[in-house]
């Protein structure tokens, strides 16, 4: 099984933990990138396997297929223990549901802040910033009681945890209108599949001067001062 991936990804972020929590074996192949070139020149499998030219795609055996989305959807049939999806058809189309908007409503924001640092408080910005804030709003009503977003821990969370350290990085960030989304973050953050692979991404960033979020300061690389770039 091999995964083609960047270290910035956030979507094959979120395979790469999927498959630890599943204890599945891979390899990770990385593509090039960089700071100013970004996924240039793109990986010659990425472009024959995906039309979009996109990470993450996985190879497994005869199998090609892309999409965070659909790389769960087969981790969850490959291999059904432990579960990331709730069993009771409710709850799952619910946990989806919280999948999909991370991704496709949440996300957009902070892909339109990316392209705005340094004018934070300019109108685009600001809009931006209002909409990941009453998506963050939402999801502190969704979590209520409870310490997942859809009850047990799920795909939900681990596609809304990797989209809002995104999020906290290009300034979209919870505050103490947040309490509960605070608490699960760092629920999330003790996770050893988690920790896998966002120490590597710190390490990444600290490695090109960037700045990461203050709740994954203990996996800043031993004797590296924290960056102060957005």
């Amino acid at each position: 099984m091999r995964l083609f991936y960047g270290p910035l990804n956030m979507f094959g972020a979120k395979v790469q933990i999927a498959a630890f929590e599943k204890g599945l074996d891979f390899e990770i192949v990385m593509v090039p990138f960089d700071m100013d070139r970004l996924y240039e020149p793109k990986h010659p499998e990425v472009c024959r396997i995906n039309p979009k030219r996109q990470v993450p795609v996985l190879i497994h055996d005869d199998l090609e297929i892309f999409d965070s989305t659909q790389i769960f959807e087969y981790f969850e049939h490959l291999k059904p223990e432990p579960a990331l999806w709730p069993a009771e058809p409710a709850a799952r189309a619910r946990a989806r549901l919280i999948e999909h908007k991370s991704d496709e409503v949440y996300f957009p924001h902070i892909i339109r802040l990316m392209s705005l640092q340094g004018q934070l408080g300019e109108e685009p910005a600001i809009a931006a910033l209002e909409s990941a804030g009453r998506f963050h709003a939402e999801m502190e009503r969704t979590i209520g009681a409870n310490d997942y977003l859809s009850g047990a821990y799920s795909f939900a969370d681990i596609a809304f945890f990797m989209a809002q350290l995104f999020g906290e990085r290009m300034g979209a960030r919870l505050t103490d209108a947040h309490p509960k989304l605070v608490a699960w973050r760092e629920r999330m953050t003790r996770r050893p599949a988690v920790r896998k692979v966002a120490g590597p991404m710190v390490a990444y960033l600290v490695s090109v001067g960037r700045s990461i979020p203050p709740f994954l300061a203990d996996l800043k690389p031993q004797g590296e001062a924290a960056p102060t770039a957005p």
